[in-house]
């Protein structure tokens, strides 16, 4: 009896996880930018709560609408140690899903990178690497930045915890998300320099020059 509540109570978990990365999913799908980032239209915040909530404008109506929260996942860094989408709140991140076979993911590494030496310090770089442990393993994911010679953040979703809760089903995609925790944007397939940066101007809009 134990073993069959057990069971039905992971059954559940894991039916709204998939809910819950869905509805994100089709929530950044709902618009498109000219550079073919996916941007979010939730519906509008209460009016009480709005200057606290990530928003954007719809580009019909011009009403603002709140960012729907991304979701929270787990991956490691290099040494092992479990790193958490949250630990980053508070800072606009770039999360990037990548494997080392993968040749489109290869193609948009360079420019990760130039972004990464620019802004890095502003926003925060997740590269993370789709280590399933058989296609791409720690070793040729490592190899791989090591002899590119990139220094961005990497992080192993050897769990397939980030592949899971953001539902990805393509490599490379790029979220981006703003210093609150809200989903502004997704990029599906590889992007160049200028969407790159069209994305992070979204979670991080350039300072005005004193």
């Amino acid at each position: 009896m134990n073993k069959k509540i057990v069971l039905l109570v992971g059954v559940a978990a894991f039916a709204l996880l998939i809910t819950g990365a869905s509805l994100l999913y089709k929530d950044l799908s709902d618009g498109r930018t000219p550079d073919d980032l996916l941007v979010s239209q939730a519906t509008p915040a209460p009016e009480e709560n709005q200057e606290a909530t990530s928003e954007e404008a719809t580009a019909d109506s011009g009403e603002e609408t709140a960012v729907q929260a991304a979701p929270d996942f787990t991956v490691y860094d290099a040494d092992g140690n479990a790193v958490k989408l949250s630990d980053f709140t508070g800072k606009p991140v770039v999360v990037n899903f990548w494997a080392s076979w993968c040749g489109p993911c290869q193609s948009e590494m360079d420019d990760f990178q130039q972004a990464y030496e620019e802004l890095g310090e502003d926003v925060q770089f997740l590269m993370v690497n789709m280590t399933d442990g058989s296609r791409e393993t720690l070793d040729s994911a490592q190899s791989f930045v090591a002899e590119k010679g990139y220094t961005f953040p990497v992080y192993f979703d050897t769990e397939q915890n980030a592949a899971l809760t953001y539902s990805v089903y393509s490599l490379p995609s790029t979220y981006f998300i703003d210093a609150e925790g809200g989903a502004v944007a997704r990029a599906v397939g590889a992007i160049d320099r200028e969407t790159l940066q069209t994305g992070i101007d979204m979670i991080h809009p350039a300072q005005p020059a004193e």
